[in-house]
């Protein structure tokens, strides 16, 4: 990933670079005071009158976010899976990479699949096995 992001910044300047991350910083922070504004607006629209509660100001809003996150959800990368097993995860990296596989795929295509779907599709076709349901 890394060679990535080395490819991709080669040609940038720095100042390109330095407008990019000002830029994010900005987007995060504006997200992060629209999310606690609107926890708050949707708390003291629909607490007070369903359950009685009071009113919350915007810090408190923030902090039962927080709160929430931390006590249900956490603040993970959103891997589903939350073992960490390095072994488990080098394997499916190694699934998603691999295409050596692929390689001869459009050969054996030509060759054999075209004739082994030909050939099933005449096994599906056959008044035997067209008379059976798949639940027997």
């Amino acid at each position: 990933m890394s060679n990535f992001f080395k490819h991709k910044m080669r040609s940038k300047s720095p100042a390109v670079i330095a407008g990019w991350v000002i830029v994010g910083i900005i987007a995060i922070t504006g997200l992060a005071i629209l999310f606690g504004y609107i926890i708050m607006w949707l708390w003291n629209w629909l607490m007070p009158e369903l359950f009685g509660l009071t009113t919350i100001n915007y810090w408190q809003a923030v902090g039962l976010f927080i709160l929430s996150k931390l006590l249900f959800g956490g603040f993970g990368s959103g891997d589903s899976s939350s073992s960490n097993d390095n072994s488990c995860k080098s394997d499916k990296k190694k699934k998603k990479s691999d295409f050596s596989k692929w390689e001869l795929y459009d050969k054996f295509w030509k060759e054999e699949g075209e004739q082994a779907y030909q050939e099933f599709i005449d096994k599906e076709n056959t008044p035997e096995t067209a008379n059976e349901t798949p639940n027997e």
